[in-house]
């Protein structure tokens, strides 16, 4: 039997959302909780995010009158995920849509203060049991003050690369602040809540800091303890059940005991290379292009599956198509969703619908490589969309002049010369353009359907007409760059049931071991359903986990 350095009832591997909210529960349950952070900062992957929660029927849907239900929410699980395997069973869904809400008021309860993203349409809102309304909530702006020591502690997010207190569902809006009267008031909100912050020299958190930093505050006021620079490096079994953990720390190994149950939360595989390339099927890559969190490395998974734990979905991630980094963190990452441009291939053929989930157009790009090279595909622009949008935090209407100087944004008279500099099929790149203008000309895309859904009119552009997510590609000069598969965190991993069990390859589950997050299979399956779909899932399942254990 193992000498326990430390003992606690509940122990959360991994301080993101879902550890975090495991831990919370337990406590409220009267046991005692303890989060474990192999970073030197706090937040994982949520708190690098937007943020954003999705939970259908959630209570501040209900608050504002916002139609939904169970039975909505279960039909659009079934026609938008569909069979996608033993992490996305009809259990686990069950699960998800009835603990979720649940979730939402007991963080309320706690404190923690949330606004619904009004207007922010599920990601296929026009299919069964999409809501165009949308299902997402987000913390509401939050004073970095109240965490005191952990301000310094915390992962940096959104809001810090943008450089503006913006909440996630105002940055379309902010984008596009010169496109029409709506988008200006949001963008002159945001700047009125930046100088108030300022001049009041209260820093505020948006985005993932905001959930994050809430519910580290919670956290420590029910004093559960969140070790950083802790290393998980095994995971104790004894008489067939998972007891504990060994932890390295500042040098030296502790044991900890685990009473009723380990969770863990500790993310993918996102960067580590060997795994991606064992595990990516048809779309593999080595984490080269993944904004992933840097501690998303994949021991923790690898000695789950050492024990003997069923997986699922290794091939997956959370895809997010862009340009290189040399680019940053410009509005090129949105130019799919704005009028004016496409996606095409090296045959100069369009793919897919460009404005819709970015899960979705990133495995088109990977299926589109099966035939022909769409690993990179280009986004090719003209100059309607040149002269229409902000491109960085300080140029508008203009590109930087060092972004086609250094030949990163290709430039050419006419698109022929353009698909040439590219080394695109010249004829299909030309033949494309033409037929595309037919229909964008009249706001329509009767080959993808670009701009029919709520959410691609929601990205798009509010002042471009007849449809914010179309136009045509009709004025000199036209650029292109390089689009590649990005992601933010692989999604596939150990499977568990409906209480966030791991379950064995003989299907029985681990005895004391629980599971959430980007170490699982996703409960969405090969699918994103809307924004903060991912935080959702490793939040409600975490809840779930502490719920089963601690009950």
């Amino acid at each position: 039997m193992s000498t326990w350095d430390s003992s606690y009832d509940f122990v959360s591997v991994g301080s993101g959302g879902g550890g975090l909210v495991g831990a919370l529960r337990a406590a409220d349950a009267g046991s005692s909780a303890l989060v474990i952070e192999k970073q030197p900062l706090v937040g994982g992957s949520t708190a690098m995010s937007g943020g954003m929660v999705w939970v259908p029927d959630n209570p501040l849907m209900k608050a504002d009158g916002i139609h939904d239900s169970y039975v909505d929410g279960m039909a659009y699980l079934d026609e938008v995920v569909g069979d996608a395997g033993p992490g996305s069973s009809h259990e686990r869904r069950h699960a998800y849509l009835m603990a979720g809400p649940r979730m939402i008021s007991f963080l309320q309860d706690e404190g923690m203060r949330f606004q619904r993203c009004a207007g922010y349409p599920d990601y296929y809102d026009n299919l069964k049991g999409g809501n165009a309304a949308g299902r997402s909530v987000e913390g509401v702006p939050y004073d970095a003050r109240r965490l005191g020591e952990w301000r310094a502690k915390l992962q940096p997010g959104l809001a810090a690369s943008i450089g503006f207190p913006a909440m996630t569902e105002e940055i379309p809006a902010m984008m596009h602040f010169n496109r029409s009267v709506r988008s200006f008031a949001v963008a002159g909100r945001i700047a009125g809540r930046a100088l108030a912050a300022k001049l009041r020299r209260r820093p505020l958190l948006t985005n993932g800091s905001s959930l994050v930093g809430q519910l580290v505050e919670h956290a420590v006021a029910r004093g559960i303890p969140i070790w950083l620079e802790s290393s998980v490096t095994e995971l104790v079994v004894e008489d067939g059940r998972v007891r504990g953990v060994r932890v390295s720390q500042g040098g030296t190994t502790k044991t900890v005991e685990a009473r009723k149950g380990v969770l863990l939360a500790a993310g993918g595989f996102a960067h580590n290379a060997e795994m991606r390339l064992e595990h990516g099927g048809d779309q593999r890559t080595t984490g080269e292009w993944s904004m992933a969190n840097p501690g998303d490395t994949g021991e923790v998974l690898t000695m789950a599956m050492t024990l003997g734990a069923r997986t699922d979905l290794l091939d997956e991630a959370w895809w997010l198509p862009g340009p290189s980094t040399y680019f940053g963190m410009s509005a090129v990452n949105s130019a799919r969703q704005r009028a004016h441009t496409i996606f095409v291939d090296a045959a100069g053929k369009r793919f897919c619908n460009e404005a819709n989930s970015y899960v979705e157009v990133g495995k088109a790009m990977f299926e589109r490589n099966k035939k022909t090279p769409a690993v990179p595909c280009w986004l090719v622009f003209d100059d309607n969309y040149r002269r229409r949008y902000t491109h960085s935090q300080t140029s508008v209407g203009r590109l930087p002049a060092d972004w086609v100087k250094s030949g990163e944004v290709k430039k050419a008279a006419t698109v022929t010369e353009l698909a040439r500099q590219c080394g695109i099929d010249q004829d299909g790149l030309a033949e494309t353009v033409e037929q595309f203008n037919v229909y964008a000309a009249d706001g329509l895309d009767p080959e993808y359907g670009r701009g029919e859904s709520a959410y691609n009119k929601h990205l798009g552009d509010p002042g471009n007409k007849p449809n914010p997510a179309l136009g045509p590609l009709d004025r000199a000069p036209f650029y292109a760059l390089k689009i590649f598969p990005g992601d933010v965190g692989t999604c596939g991993g150990l499977v568990t049931d409906e209480h966030a069990r791991v379950l064995g390859s003989d299907g029985a589950p681990i005895a004391g071991l629980y599971a959430t997050g980007n170490i699982t299979a996703t409960v969405m399956g090969r699918k994103y359903l809307g924004a903060g779909g991912s935080i959702g899932g490793t939040m409600v399942f975490g809840f779930v986990a502490a719920e089963h254990a601690c009950a």
